[in-house]
């Protein structure tokens, strides 16, 4: 089996790990399967996985394969959500063949223990995973049709991105915006941002104007999307309305977001802190722009807690039929300007892995891995 894995004190540095070929490699447990990793995406969303590891857990998810003398203080697995084929079963409940969606190790194979099996979904019950977020430990059975690689790279690509994007218009709707005039949305190209624009200029009646900021060199595309009533580059903050507004950031550059701060002073209202496309802050945190962070008014959106919530108050079903109506609307609007390109094999993958955690890629790129 193939590994690739991540230092957890320097992300920029990775390596892959030989651990085991085939199904027969592997001894299941009772009750657990083998599934084997088909095709997942790799996003900026797992960057952040990566740079906030420690804090949110995500290294717990997926153990790496170790020597000897190594320590798992070092190195990790930066989970990726995608498409897997179930090879080997010890479990009744799950046949081999079927086919499942969810959240995956960057890994050729996954060892996982189903619990509260129904016929369209269950959740690995593996003990070390009992304490992390549900959201990550849920997977849907897709059956044993073959997948339609054109709608599955979209799903690998778009749903764990789009289901926060859901969770945040769900959550301003509910603050009714905090009687915002505008909802301004720092890197406004993300796949995220979109997504959330997208689901604002859906709401029918008055609503807040919808302002993308980007870099200047992504304005175009921005505004190509169509999802934004108004799109500003980073160097013309001078045309950002000073009105009462709500933020909603993406990147986690200091140096941007405290320039848009101190524009906006007092009517700053707001801002949800969501994503860490600028995960390297060293230099940022140091510019005297970033001083002007209000960060009394500032707080981290964490959407599996916003879904955990959610699904209590609606019900997991009522909470699962609206989030696949907006995926399914935003996947269809997403066909017209995302570009997905495919790599094969986790060989390959290194020299994605680089240009994606320096942020070296094209707005409209999607990257799908087929190990």
């Amino acid at each position: 089996m193939a590994e690739f894995q991540t230092n957890k004190n320097d992300i920029t540095k990775s390596r892959l790990v030989e651990s085991g070929n085939c199904a027969e490699d592997f001894t299941l447990g009772e009750g657990e399967v083998l599934a084997k990793v088909e095709r997942f995406s790799f996003t900026a969303n797992n960057v952040t996985y990566g740079a906030v590891g420690e804090q949110i857990g995500y290294w717990e998810f997926f153990a790496p394969s170790l020597a000897a003398d190594e320590s798992a203080d070092e190195w990790g697995i930066v989970p990726v959500w995608g498409f897997a084929e179930i090879v080997a079963s010890n479990n009744p409940d799950i046949h081999i063949g079927e086919r499942s969606y969810g959240y995956f190790p960057l890994a050729n194979f996954l060892k996982m223990l189903p619990i509260r099996v129904s016929d369209t979904r269950f959740v690995d019950g593996a003990a070390h995973r009992s304490a992390l977020p549900a959201v990550y430990n849920s997977y849907d059975r897709l059956g044993a049709q073959s997948g339609h690689a054109a709608q599955d790279n979209l799903r690998a690509l778009l749903n764990p991105l789009y289901g926060t994007s859901f969770c945040l218009v769900d959550a301003l709707q509910e603050e009714a915006f905090r009687n915002a005039a505008q909802v301004v949305i720092l890197s406004a190209s993300s796949k995220t941002a979109i997504g959330l624009a997208f689901g604002l200029s859906r709401i029918e009646g008055d609503r807040p104007a919808i302002i993308g900021l980007t870099s200047p060199g992504n304005t175009g595309f921005v505004e190509a999307t169509g999802s934004y009533d108004t799109v500003i580059g980073y160097d013309a903050l001078d045309a950002l309305p000073n009105q009462p507004s709500v933020l909603v950031d993406m990147s986690g550059n200091r140096s941007v977001l405290g320039a848009v701060h101190g524009a906006l002073g007092d009517n700053m209202l707001w801002c949800h802190n969501v994503g860490l496309t600028h995960w390297d802050d060293s230099e940022t945190k140091k510019d005297p722009v970033a001083a002007q962070l209000i960060q009394e008014r500032s707080a981290m959106f964490f959407a599996p807690g916003h879904i955990a919530r959610r699904a209590k108050e609606w019900g997991a079903m009522d909470f699962n039929e609206k989030v696949a109506g907006f995926l399914a609307e935003g996947m269809a609007h997403a066909g017209g300007w995302i570009q997905v390109h495919e790599t094969q094999g986790l060989a390959q993958f290194g020299p994605i892995y680089d240009r994606v955690v320096k942020g070296d890629m094209r707005a409209e790129e999607g990257i799908i891995i087929t190990p």
